[in-house]
Order: structure tokens, then sequence, then C-alpha cells
């Protein structure tokens, strides 16, 4: 059994036997414990769980989503990953449902009852798709990661948000730098908790932020590093290597990064394992940035919970041997992304292409409600 997989089925279990019974704002109800830690070595495998399939293309859409500073449903339909329309599907409600008169930009006919009425999410999703001045009011979900990454405080409200930033301190490409210019530094940190803006948001940040720790790599990291990259065709070039010369001049990495997020509600059956996966997303994208090598995934949680929806669930995949974990491969037409801007990195990115999973051999996938 990998680790991973051991470590995220052990935090079930402590679930379902210490667990306290508790409401919450979906009115599902949960069983919670407070304060856990994930830790997993990405030279152990690329933490994507194997004990119930995952979908890939959904965390990179969404993560590409932040990265690009984005807060608009948009971009995330387009590419087919749909885990934020209900978020945007409520807060149209909210506010269209509030008015009397009959509005065809937003509301639409029903001749069975002979009146007009709400859309539906299918039909509001539909919507977002075909009509950008729609989707511009519509689609939009406040100042949340994105916004908070790359643009924190800047005066933008809801509806007038668009990338790329203005105004705003761009957090994103300040880590980048730091890391570059001061890799000791401790506060090598990104925040989303926003407190004068969380009354805009449509939902406050679950995971509110996250710090990166580097070390210097000794000579026998840097020299095996060396080997799975380059090698050596014969023994004549093994004899003629000089470490001190031929691996600063073919830029093998001098330091190890690691990422540590910090998240204060943990939706631990459906949103947990997509959170590692994305932090470990971001880590290798921000390692790749100032040429690094991934270390350590950490996560710190807070409110942990399964809904009661999902306990039969989480028992499910407990009983679920695991699979060695799968690795990641960057396919970029640009290798040399520690000479490049984040902005310059981000839209040169493809969600289909750039990430590919390898070996990846998982159990089916676990059907189960999302709460929200």
């Amino acid at each position: 059994m990998n680790n991973l997989d051991k470590q995220y089925k052990e935090l079930l279990q402590t679930i379902l036997d210490y667990g306290v019974e508790k409401q919450d704002r979906t009115g599902t109800g949960t069983k919670s414990i407070f304060g856990y830690t994930i830790r997993h070595k990405m030279s152990d495998g690329f933490p994507l769980l194997t004990t119930k399939k995952m979908a890939w293309k959904t965390m990179v859409t969404e993560l590409l989503w932040f990265l690009r500073g984005d807060t608009n449903i948009k971009f995330l339909v387009d590419n087919n990953c749909h885990i934020w329309d209900g978020d945007a599907y409520k807060n149209y409600c909210k506010i269209v449902g509030s008015i009397e008169e009959p509005d065809y930009s937003v509301h639409v006919d029903d001749p069975n009852q002979n009146c007009t009425r709400l859309m539906t999410m299918e039909e509001f999703i539909d919507k977002i798709k075909t009509d950008d001045e729609f989707a511009k009011k519509w689609g939009d979900l406040g100042p949340v990661y994105g916004k908070q990454w790359r643009d924190w405080g800047s005066k933008k409200r809801y509806g007038d948000y668009e990338p790329p930033m203005y105004g705003g301190i761009d957090q994103i490409q300040n880590l980048i730098n730091d890391l570059k210019t001061n890799p000791d530094s401790r506060r090598l940190m990104v925040s989303a908790w926003n407190v004068g803006e969380l009354d805009q948001m449509v939902l406050p940040p679950c995971h509110y932020g996250f710090q990166v720790y580097t070390r210097e790599l000794s000579l026998d990291e840097r020299l095996k590093l060396w080997d799975n990259k380059f090698g050596f065709a014969n023994e004549e070039q093994k004899n003629q290597f000089d470490p001190n010369v031929h691996l600063d001049t073919h830029g093998v990495p001098t330091r190890a990064i690691s990422l540590m997020w910090n998240q204060r509600s943990v939706d631990t059956f459906l949103g947990l394992p997509f959170n590692i996966a994305s932090y470990g997303l971001l880590l290798e994208i921000i390692a790749k940035a100032v040429n690094m090598v991934p270390d350590e995934l950490i996560g710190n949680l807070g409110d942990t919970h399964l809904y009661l929806n999902h306990i039969e669930q989480a028992k499910e995949q407990i009983g679920r041997t695991s699979f060695k974990l799968p690795t990641l491969k960057i396919n970029s037409g640009n290798e040399n992304w520690n000479l490049l801007t984040i902005d310059e990195i981000i839209n040169s990115l493809d969600v289909d292409i750039t990430f590919k999973i390898e070996n990846y051999q998982s159990h089916e996938k676990i059907k189960a409600q999302l709460s929200n």
C-alpha cells in the first residue's frame, strides 16, 4: 500500500471512530474531528489517490483558474469543470429571486405556468457558456482565491473583475521573486483569507493559505538528479565528469522545495483528495518556475469532517487496497520556466496537454453527493 492512500484511509477511519456529529451550513450534518496533518514525500510519486479514480482534468483546470487570477466560472465551464457551478447559481437565485418585476435578461418564460421564472441550473450554465455579457455579471464569484493570490487589495468588486490584474499585490509573482532572491526566508507565504473582502465572496476560502520552505540539496542528491536526466554514454564520459562544473552548467537544481497548506474546513471524502492533488501540482509548478526539486507536501487540516451522506462511501474506500502512485510529466514548449514571469508561464499552459499523469492505476470512482 502506498503511504498516501494509507494516511488517507487512516484519517477516514479516525473520523468514523472518534468524530462528533455536528450540524453545518448545508443542513446535511457531519462527523467531525479538529486538527490533523498529512505529509507526503513527492519522490514517492505524484499525490493522486488510487483507492478511487480522481478527476485529473478538473483539478488542473481549477488550479489554472486560480493562477490566472480569475474569479468567473466561465473559464471553468468552457473547460467542462463544474465544481463551482452551484455557488454561482445560488448567488443568481438569491439576487434574482428578490426581483418582483419580470426581467428577460435573467428570467425565462414558463408557458406551462403562464409566468416567468428563475432559470434552472442547466439553463443557467448554458447561458454562461453562450452569453458573454450574462457570464460577466452572473458568473463572477467575488474576490475568491484567484483575486487574492494574484491581486490582493485592489478595489474591484463583483462583476467588474477580470484578469490580468491591476493595482493589487500579486502574491504568486512575489513568491517566485522571493524564492529566487531569498530562498531561506521564513516569509514565503500566500494568503487567500482577506478579512476585508470575505463578505463579498460567494464562499470564504476553505484552504486559506500556503507556505513554502527550501533547503540545499546534497552533492549526492544532485548527482542522482544528473544521472536520472543525463546519465553517461560511456565510461570515458563518466571519467571526464566534473561535478563542480557540469552540475551547474547543465542547470541541475541546487535546492529542494516543500509546500504546506492550511485548511479551515475539510470535506474529507470529496474535497480533500482533490486538495491534496491540487497542491501537489502547485508545488510542481512553483518548483519548476524556480528550478528546484519538489520535496514534501504537507496539509494542516482544521475542521476535518465526513458529511453524513458520505459515511457508507468512506467505509467502501477504506476497504480497498491501493496501487503504486503515478508520476507527473510536464510537457512544456519552454523548459526554462525560471526565466519567465508567472503570467508568461500560465499563458503557455494547456489544460489538456501540459500536465500528464503517467502509470495511474486506480479503483473505480465512488459516487457521492456534493454538499454546498
